[in-house]
């Protein structure tokens, strides 16, 4: 159980920094394992296409998300402590702009998809808002998708056999064209998060 507190305790422990503007290098947020650093890309370098599944096992890409701005977090169902904390999170977001939570996407994606199958991530997310997507799919597919948006992940075994999952804990916020515009990092005040949501409503194209 050791493993187990030390990776809760490192979780928690997690620091991000974000910058946003042309020319500008962000710091990616990440979980528990301080020799993983942060994670350092051009902004245009962040995000691209991709091919996951939602909870019904329907496809779900890049394409069926854009037209609207979009809030990806990452994570993992097995996750102790930051990603229901996330969700739960997201969920106040969703509530809090009312009507507004319609003009954006809200999205789980799972670092881990041996253990979260689509009804795995359905029956997690439920516990939330059904306005949050849960998308999973193939080991490939996954992991097609954290090379591009430049996600951090790695599995990391416990001393019982099992195995937990450092993670970036940042939330990516994507323009109604998929375009990477900045992170709302773990534990960030709800004034300043719901701001940059209200942000990306505003700038998003009138018929999204």
């Amino acid at each position: 159980m050791s493993g187990l507190k030390a990776i809760r305790y490192g979780a928690w422990a997690a620091v991000a920094a974000l910058a946003v503007g042309a020319g500008v290098l962000i710091t990616m947020q990440t979980v528990g394992n301080k020799n993983a650093g942060a994670l350092i890309e051009p902004l245009s370098a962040i995000g691209g296409p991709f091919e996951l599944v939602n909870g019904a096992g329907e496809k779900v890409s890049d394409q069926e998300m854009s037209g609207k701005p979009t809030a990806y977090m990452f994570g993992f169902t097995f996750c102790p402590d930051v990603c229901p904390t996330t969700l739960s999170d997201m969920q106040g977001w969703i509530d809090t702009l009312g009507e507004d939570a319609d003009k954006l996407n809200f999205a789980f994606v799972s670092v881990d998809p041996e253990r979260d199958t689509p009804e795995v991530m359905r029956d997690y997310v439920s516990a939330f808002d059904d306005r949050i997507v849960p998308l999973t799919g193939s080991r490939e597919q996954v992991d097609a998708m954290i090379k591009a948006y430049r996600v951090y992940a790695k599995r990391v075994p416990l001393e019982d056999g099992g195995y937990t999952m450092d993670h970036s804990a940042s939330v990516f916020l994507m323009d109604a064209n998929n375009h990477f515009v900045g992170t709302i990092a773990y534990g960030e005040a709800e004034d300043s998060a719901l701001k940059k949501l209200q942000r990306l409503i505003e700038n998003a194209p009138a018929s999204s």
